[in-house]
């Protein structure tokens, strides 16, 4: 094989080559997701430090609070009030697990999953962000609290936006939708 400059290549070196050209990505992807975690894992000591357990702050009347309280449960609160035998190690478990499956299927994406590929390292970093929690306290620190009039969603922290933006976008990557400018 030749390059170029007509000189003789081998084989051994494209796997090289290859190695080279994913080490920025790598540095990219593991750097999104690490910011990702100190956000969340800044923000959530913010609140704590701030704002007393239950109290809340208002940012913008009527639609905006900042709220301190604690998610034993899964997402969106799901099996907050269930009061059950180790349901911490097994809410801890369900969340290793669940890292894990999310991991692996981020290995297997083709690098033209780009959009996929983006999403999955949201949904990690959040998913380490609220791991952290669970692990060092058994619950997962919520206190954005969005609601209009009498109706409130569901508080969530920097990490559950992280996690559901990335959804988003895998779900988006296998509806077809690609950036612009892409060629796949």
């Amino acid at each position: 094989m030749s390059d170029p400059a007509g000189t003789e290549t081998t084989a051994a070196a494209a796997p090289e080559a290859t190695r080279e050209h994913a080490r920025p990505r790598q540095v990219v992807t593991y750097g999104l997701a690490g910011a990702v975690v100190a956000l969340d894992q800044i923000a959530k000591a913010l609140v704590r430090w701030q704002i007393p357990l239950h109290d809340s702050v208002n940012v913008i009347p009527g639609l905006l609070d900042l709220t301190h309280v604690h998610n034993s449960g899964a997402a969106f609160g799901i099996l907050n009030a269930a009061n059950f035998p180790f349901k911490s190690v097994i809410m801890l478990a369900v969340a290793i697990a669940a890292f894990a499956a999310i991991a692996y299927y981020a290995t297997l994406l083709p690098e033209r999953d780009r959009l996929a590929r983006v999403g999955l390292t949201l949904v990690l970093g959040g998913a380490v962000g609220n791991l952290i929690d669970r692990a060092a306290t058994g619950y997962v620190v919520d206190f954005v609290d969005v609601y209009w009039g009498a109706w409130h969603f569901w508080a969530f922290n920097v990490a559950d936006a992280a996690i559901t933006t990335g959804a988003c976008l895998v779900l988006l990557d296998l509806l077809g939708v690609k950036p612009r400018g892409t060629d796949v």
